[in-house]
């Protein structure tokens, strides 16, 4: 019945196949549910599964189910294709388990029926809706069954699995005067039967009724009760019914909790092996994911360029047991490298008692897991599922941690190629220099576009250059390296300083790819008398900041053109002394642009914290400025951070 009222009327042909049973219960359920019958459906499904179940063994023609939904209650009618007679129901049943299936629908249903037709008969059965008011079919049973049934038919889900096992065992054994009843489960964990629920004493082997409980693979189960009645196996037969209704009932819940919490911890460790970019870190986390919630123990193997399979990470839930762990793994090593060339998992005999599968990423083998039973010795179809999905998940972790390890090594090798090895050493003057690519404090690996370069000319003079392509990566990177051998070649070559500017911006627009270049130019002239003549080219780059000895502080250099903007640029020189004690700090805008909260370091700041730097050496200067630098700000550089440093000896 909808909320407006109106009858719920589903129907439909099943073949003449097991299966038709299922589908029945399935429309039932659902007519049952949406009519707010819940009340009724555990009784509904049993009798449609009892009337299928017959139809299709006796008539074997399709079965046309029609489930009526209304305010009276649910009626369910299940007709068969075969004309003929009903077998007449006999007081006197056979000790079969089939053949009970008017019985159970005299001890369930408030109304019941049969229908005839020219091309088949049928079995109709309403179940009253709670608080309504029904009258019982006409007629009941010759034997003193009816109230037991009943009472085993409307057993309510109020309690736990066990109390409702023990309280149904109890009511069958006061209605069939049975001294004790058991129920032995075996869940297919190589364990055996287990007693789940039990009244009386115990159930002795001999001389007792034991009915085979319905339920999906791998369970099976046994009602036993004792002492044996034959003329009560349907009311036992029932029981089973009823049993088997609520174990599957119990299984199936258990089995989507397992597998929502399977999800769920596959969702998390996902995530946290994505957050890792270290390989070894991790090899490291694997194991300590997967114990304890899918085995005892747990070891990660990587293979080697050689072949070789080499232990990784490992851990086990008892800590004095991992020597004897590494003993297991010695001895399991045929194993794992069967599971490694294979793509279904491997078991593991004891006394390793486990199970290993391959490590596999786009194609390539990288390793395996191997994962050791819990302490009650499960490891069923859904815990090897998780651990292959497991493994297809941290098999792609390792790959990205592999690829991005490479990608770092070339993006450093690449940066390093860019920098002078080391500083050369010049009489009367002091050099030093700090380089911070942005990817250092991040899991960037792009090249930066920052470098330096001190070079020695032919006629004793010294070029010192530090400079900034835009943009980053391998563009960057091969603009970086044709200014800065373009500018060591003109000028060694013994070209001006502004032809050489000129060229090279000739050779930037000519490129056409957008990127553009600052440089900081200067050429140093040492004198016999400490002096240092110093010539400054500034091609659109910020003003170096000259200090004092007394910590006086002055920027200088007149700014020209960067360099691959325009056809002309203009790179006006502006002569500098530079007296014993002075010191040039030249810096890309990754130091003056370091930004926290809205606010610039600036070269204000940077003035400042030079003042204080008077009389260091340069090399000193140049990590406190870079350490200013960085720790202005809680986040990593956004850009490269270059400080270069000149002092004049005394």
């Amino acid at each position: 019945m909808t909320a407006s009222g109106a009858p719920i009327v589903r129907r439909t042909l099943l073949p003449a196949e097991l299966r038709s049973p299922g589908a029945a219960r399935s429309v039932v359920r659902a007519v049952a549910t949406e009519g707010d019958l819940t009340e009724v459906i555990d009784e509904a499904l049993l009798l449609t599964t009892e009337l299928v179940t017959n139809a299709v063994v006796h008539a074997a023609t399709p079965v046309t189910v029609e489930v009526i939904s209304d305010a009276a209650g649910l009626t369910v009618t299940v007709l068969d294709e075969l004309a003929g007679p009903l077998v007449p129901l006999t007081s006197q049943l056979p000790d079969d388990e089939r053949g009970r299936g008017l019985i159970l629908v005299e001890g369930l249903a408030q109304r019941w029926g049969t229908v005839h037709h020219g091309t088949g008969k049928g079995v109709w059965f309403h179940l009253a809706r709670p608080g309504s008011s029904t009258t019982l079919a006409p007629g009941s049973m010759p034997w003193p069954a009816v109230d037991p049934l009943t009472q085993l038919g409307t057993l309510t889900d109020t309690t736990g699995l066990a109390e409702q096992l023990e309280e149904l065992l109890r009511r069958l054994a006061h209605a069939t005067a049975a001294a004790s009843a058991a129920i032995l489960i075996d869940h297919g964990d190589d364990h055996g039967p287990r007693t789940i629920a039990a009244y009386g004493l115990g159930v002795p082997p001999d001389g007792s009724t034991r009915v085979p409980l319905r339920l999906s693979r791998p369970w099976r189960g046994e009602l036993t009760l004792y002492p044996a009645h034959p003329g009560q196996n349907p009311l036992v037969a029932l029981a089973a019914e009823r049993i088997g209704l609520l174990l599957e009932n119990h299984r199936l819940r258990r089995a989507d909790l397992a597998r929502q919490g399977w999800l769920t911890f596959l969702a998390e460790s996902g995530d946290l092996l994505a957050q890792s970019l270290d390989v070894d870190l991790t090899f490291a986390l694997i194991p300590r994911l997967i114990v304890p919630r899918l085995g005892l123990w747990c070891a990660v193997h990587a293979l080697e360029e050689d072949g070789e399979l080499r232990l990784a990470a490992s851990t086990h839930s008892d800590e004095s047991s991992v020597p004897k762990l590494m003993d297991l793994l010695d001895a399991a090593r045929p194993q794992l490298l069967e599971a490694l060339g294979l793509d279904a998992p491997v078991p593991l005999a004891a006394p390793a008692d486990g199970v290993a599968v391959a490590l596999v990423a786009r194609g390539q083998r990288l390793g395996t897991i191997a994962v050791g039973r819990d302490a009650d010795g499960r490891q069923g179809a859904d815990e090897i599922a998780a651990i292959e999905d497991f493994a297809r998940r941290a098999a792609v972790s390792i790959d990205n941690n592999r690829i991005y390890a490479e990608r770092r090594s070339v993006a450093t090798a690449l940066q390093r190629s860019l920098l002078p090895p080391q500083l050369p050493e010049i009489d009367g003057i002091d050099l030093g220099a700090e380089y911070v690519p942005a990817g250092s404090y991040s899991s960037a690996v792009d090249v930066g576009g920052d470098f330096y370069d001190i070079v020695g000319l032919p006629d004793g003079r010294w070029m010192v250059v530090i400079g900034d392509v835009s943009g980053k990566g391998v563009q960057a990177a091969i603009v970086t390296g044709l200014v800065r051998d373009v500018t060591r070649a003109l000028v060694r070559d013994g070209r001006p300083v502004a032809e050489t500017l000129g060229r090279l911006n000739e050779t930037l627009v000519e490129r056409g790819s957008g990127r553009f270049c600052t440089l900081a130019l200067a050429v140093l002239t040492p004198r016999p008398d400490g002096v240092v003549d110093m010539a400054l080219h500034l091609a659109g780059h910020d003003q170096p900041v000259l200090v004092h000895p007394d910590g006086r502080t002055r920027l200088v250099g007149r700014c020209g053109t960067a360099l691959g903007l325009l056809p002309v640029v203009k790179s006006p020189v502006e002569q500098v002394p530079l007296n014993p004690g002075d010191m040039l700090i030249f810096t890309t805008d990754g130091v003056t642009e370091r930004r926290h909260r809205g606010e610039l370091f600036g070269i204000d700041r940077l003035r400042a914290e030079a003042s204080t730097l008077a009389g260091f050496p340069a090399e000193v200067v140049a990590s406190r400025l870079r350490t200013a630098a960085v720790a202005f700000s809680p986040d990593p550089p956004r850009d490269d951070i270059a400080v270069l440093t000149v002092r004049i000896e005394t």
